[in-house]
């Protein structure tokens, strides 16, 4: 029995069919290429990111923000205008909120310098809390007139009662201060019967670490050179 032979139709569709495969293995070689192509690209980039120091983001920020500044510096200079003014004009208020509360947030405390610096801050801490009473305040001048402010040749001794909320707030002030100072931290009395193995107080507080953290390790070599076995 002869097999029947395929009709142009059936020819034109596996034609059709055959040709839409390759379509598709074409277009999945191209997509496999554009593939490789974008990894090796961004292979090369880490590569690069990996190479740059650590705060280079930080710093090419900071150089296109002086960049920007200096444009506007000059297009400000050509046409006759304070930049600083510019610039103030430009900020909204909510950013300048922002900064208000930043400015307010930092501690400007840069550490122990002299007793003299010590004492102003201490000062300027305690004439920020203080809260003025504008009522007592206008009282006081209906009361006293000029003699509210006193002058060279003003007796003052005896002349003034402080009030009772006054007084309160004193106290509580003074008993913040005293619970403050019993959390500083006191230097530890020195010990005369302590072994001298120092020559200084920094190579002192290095013994001290080492010992606190290699202590227990050494403790049968150390044993053993005082007693003078050791090998």
């Amino acid at each position: 029995e002869e097999e029947a032979t395929p009709g142009p139709a059936a020819a034109a569709a596996a034609e059709q069919r055959r040709e839409e495969r390759l379509r598709r293995f074409r277009e999945l070689h191209m997509k496999r290429y554009e593939a490789c192509k974008l990894n090796s690209q961004e292979v090369v980039e880490e590569d690069k990111r990996l190479k740059l120091p650590p705060n280079w983001e930080a710093k090419k920020a900071r150089l296109e923000w002086e960049l920007k500044v200096q444009e506007k510096k000059k297009e400000c200079a050509a046409r006759g205008e304070d930049y600083e003014r510019v610039k103030l004009l430009e900020i909204s208020a909510e950013d300048a909120e922002r900064w208000e509360r930043k400015k307010k947030k930092k501690n400007p405390d840069l550490g122990f310098s002299d007793y003299a610096a010590a004492q102003l801050r201490q000062y300027q801490r305690l004439t920020r809390q203080i809260k003025p009473d504008l009522e007592q305040y206008e009282k006081l001048k209906e009361q006293y007139g000029e003699a509210l402010y006193p002058t060279s040749d003003s007796l003052l001794h005896g002349s003034h009662v402080p009030s009772k909320e006054g007084v309160d707030r004193l106290v509580a002030d003074l008993e913040k201060q005293i619970e403050k100072r019993e959390k500083y931290s006191r230097r530890r009395p020195y010990n005369d019967d302590a072994d001298i193995d120092y020559i200084n107080e920094r190579n002192a507080k290095f013994n001290q670490k080492a010992e606190r953290f290699y202590g227990k390790y050494t403790a049968e070599i150390k044993q053993n050179l005082e007693r003078g076995t050791a090998v």
